[in-house]
């Protein structure tokens, strides 16, 4: 829940503490504004984009003589002699077109046409914060974007048909081991990081780059900020609970902590639940976030996050009476990641990194004392070089190490396995000419435990017309170990296999964007078993299954002022065999029709910012016994009306109140049935349904610095 400490961040504060600002417009030789053009001074960490209309600014510290270079995909970098001593200083450049210089240093996030970004939906965490619905949770945003569901009684990420087992996150690079907070069955769970703690962020929905493996439909990638803006305190009051962070920057390093507490117990006492609440959920994090400049051009991160909490939820067993059976849980959990980049000599780069996850559940159900414990170490090193203006090569290798381990600790029974895990990965990028580029790669591994060697290539290919709209075309193989679960039981299950196939058109222009995407992807060797976890029988991996179908996102901040909006629609036909199913069956994770709408706008009279949401789909599977066959049901379309206020009385001062589901929908995800027929010869049922009718929050956030006009914007 701590993220909800960020949901009132709403807009970008100009920051005054530079001492030169350099500012102009960037145009084509045929007069044409660039957008997204790569502005800095070299041999510095200060840099700029430009924006929609080719304009930038760029303030900076820095004083005496410097290169101010621009770069831009398709176009001749340029470089300005400058000097720098204070004042505004203009500059309006014209970049020539040619074959982009794929050198190392150029080689970021989006700079390649054919690349898993330019197929990707990118948000800022500006966004994340700002969309209603999400209540500051980056899941939450994300699944306003194509590809994804929205399952309300869960709170992961589902996308293109998959489970929200096949999406993987990484941070800075680095593998993320129990990404989702724990909960109890349908109750819905939430991300543990803090969008403030990123600079940025893209979501692939498939055909990712060969550098990341362990996921079958998508990959959530997400970059820490490099370098905070000003020594600062926040302070956060909120109807859920409180949070305090300190930021010490200095010349070339800086430090963030902070710590926040969450008890939903006040709040539940005031605001009906659906649900028969024990003991509301509770919890507190504390985390530190170090940055230290590395050389001229290297950065080295170290972070660490840890936390505690539980909850105690009466769930009743439909066709019994009384409360039901009570679920007792706690959860321990750190992660901690240290990651590094540099860029070396005759245009080559490094970067890589290391990462720890242990998460520890302990619960009890129906007296049964449970503790399950999962360990995940992540090592990885990059190497990129541009052999020329065509060519560029990204190597790398990594190692996992893999240790979980669950217990009935009142049985006396205890099971575990061990992993090691090896992959190596190469990617190659030929630019044909400035307006059709080739991407191939290879990614191998090995697992210990499993005794199994796998290849999976992928490449793509993208061509951008003359209107400046792309084509592009992705296809690869991608595997994925089975869920620890399922391991544990049967430690010889080897990788799950997807084939995925990606056609793709991309425009963005005036503050406008298209995406439509059409896609297939084909299972196989997924595992199907009987029985239910501690007691699994039968697992095999003869299921199959396939996703195949196509989304079209639409964003725009051009046509109305102070108005950013976005329109989200998907369509997946999905069906699988796998766990306990006999057949090919609709997943009751994947809607065919998912629709989604996001306008935020700022009114400046008011000081405010107000936001909308809106979410549909068809509805969800399930199997109902009353009747023949598998997936036999389907519920009614989910419904979300979420609505946002954030209101600035002073620059320092954020306050923000946001409601979930306004209309007091009754949503519901499928049915529970009893495991017995009754006299009638029925199977008694019970709703799967959401948390509560509304989620209600209200936020007061405070900034204590030097300059009277910092609050936490600083990062968005």
């Amino acid at each position: 829940m701590k993220v909800l400490f960020t949901i009132c961040l709403f807009f970008l504060v100009n920051l005054t503490l530079a001492q030169t600002m350099i500012k102009g417009t960037v145009k084509d030789a045929r007069g044409e504004t660039i957008p997204g053009v790569n502005i800095f001074l070299k041999g510095t960490y200060d840099g700029t984009s430009s924006e929609v209309n080719g304009t930038f600014v760029l303030e900076t510290e820095e004083k005496g003589n410097f290169i101010l270079v621009f770069q831009a995909m398709g176009f001749k970098s340029q470089e300005i002699e400058i000097v720098l001593d204070g004042g505004e200083k203009n500059f309006n450049p014209v970049l020539r077109e040619a074959i982009n210089e794929m050198t190392a240093v150029t080689i970021t996030a989006g700079a390649m046409e054919a690349s898993d970004e330019k197929r990707a939906v990118v948000l800022r965490p500006i966004d994340i914060v700002t969309v209603p619905s999400a209540m500051g949770d980056i899941i939450g945003a994300f699944q306003t974007l194509p590809g994804t569901a929205n399952v309300g009684n869960d709170g992961r990420l589902f996308v293109r048909g998959g489970d929200a087992s096949e999406t993987s996150i990484f941070i800075d690079g680095m593998k993320v081991g129990n990404a989702f907070g724990t909960t109890a069955s349908n109750v819905p769970t939430r991300t543990r990081f803090n969008p403030n703690l990123f600079k940025g962020s893209f979501f692939s929905t498939g055909g990712y780059s060969a550098e990341y493996g362990h996921a079958l439909s998508s990959a959530l990638v997400l970059s820490t900020v490099d370098a905070p803006v000003r020594n600062q305190a926040d302070i956060s009051l909120l109807s859920v609970g409180m949070g305090y962070s300190q930021t010490l920057v200095g010349e070339k390093n800086s430090l963030t902590a902070s710590a926040n507490f969450m008890d939903l117990s006040p709040y539940q006492a005031m605001v009906t639940q659906n649900f028969d609440w024990e003991r509301a959920p509770y919890g507190w994090d504390a985390e530190v976030s170090l940055r230290q400049k590395w050389g001229k051009s290297g950065m080295v991160k170290a972070y660490a996050h840890t936390e505690s909490g539980g909850m105690k939820i009466w769930q009743k067993v439909p066709g019994t009476e009384g409360r039901g059976q009570l679920v007792d849980l706690k959860n321990h959990y750190t992660f901690a990641s240290g990651s590094f980049k540099q860029t070396g000599k005759n245009d080559w780069s490094y970067y890589g990194g290391i990462s720890y996850s242990n998460n520890v559940d302990e619960f009890t159900l129906n007296q049964i004392d449970i503790r399950n414990q999962n360990q995940i170490m992540h090592a990885k090193a990059v190497a990129l070089k541009g052999f020329s203006d065509k060519f560029s090569l990204k190597t790398g290798m990594e190692s996992y190490f893999f240790n979980y381990e669950e217990g009935l600790r009142s049985e006396g029974l205890v099971w575990d396995f061990t992993d090691l895990q090896g992959n190596i990965f190469t990617e190659a990028d030929y630019y044909v000419s400035n307006k059709l580029v080739f991407r191939g790669g290879l990614r191998a591994g090995h697992s210990v435990l499993a005794d199994q060697t796998w290849i999976d290539p992928r490449f793509s290919l993208a061509y951008k017309f003359e209107n400046e709209g792309q084509l592009s075309f992705a296809a690869g193989k991608f595997s994925q170990m089975p869920v620890e679960q399922l391991r544990i039981a049967k430690p010889e299950v080897q990788n799950v296999k997807a084939d995925h196939l990606i056609l793709n058109y991309f425009l963005t222009k005036n503050g406008r964007t298209l995406r439509a995407e059409a896609f297939y992807k084909n299972y196989n060797k997924i595992l199907t078993y009987e029985g239910s976890q501690y007691f699994y029988r039968n697992i095999q991996q003869s299921g199959t299954g396939y996703a195949q179908g196509f989304d079209v996102f639409y964003r725009d901040q051009k046509s109305v002022k102070n108005t950013d909006f976005w329109v989200t629609y998907s369509f997946v036909d999905s069906r699988r065999k796998f766990a306990q199913f006999t057949e090919l069956v609709q997943p009751g994770f994947a809607p065919r029709h998912n629709a989604s709408i996001v306008v935020k706008h700022f009114v400046s009279k008011l000081k405010s910012q107000l936001g909308g949401s809106f979410a549909i789909n068809d509805g969800y599977t399930y199997t109902d016994p009353n009747f023949t066959g598998q997936m036999n049901a389907k519920t009614e379309g989910f419904r979300d009306l979420s609505l946002s206020w954030s209101y600035l009385p002073k620059p320092n001062l954020i306050i923000h109140f946001a409601c979930s589901n306004v209309l007091g929908r009754d949503n519901i995800f499928g049915y529970q049935f009893s495991p017995q027929p009754n006299e009638a010869g029925q199977y008694e049922s019970l709703p799967i349904r959401q948390t509560a009718p509304r989620f209600i929050f209200l936020g007061i956030f405070l900034t204590l610095s030097k300059d009277k006009t910092a609050n936490n914007l600083n990062n968005l």
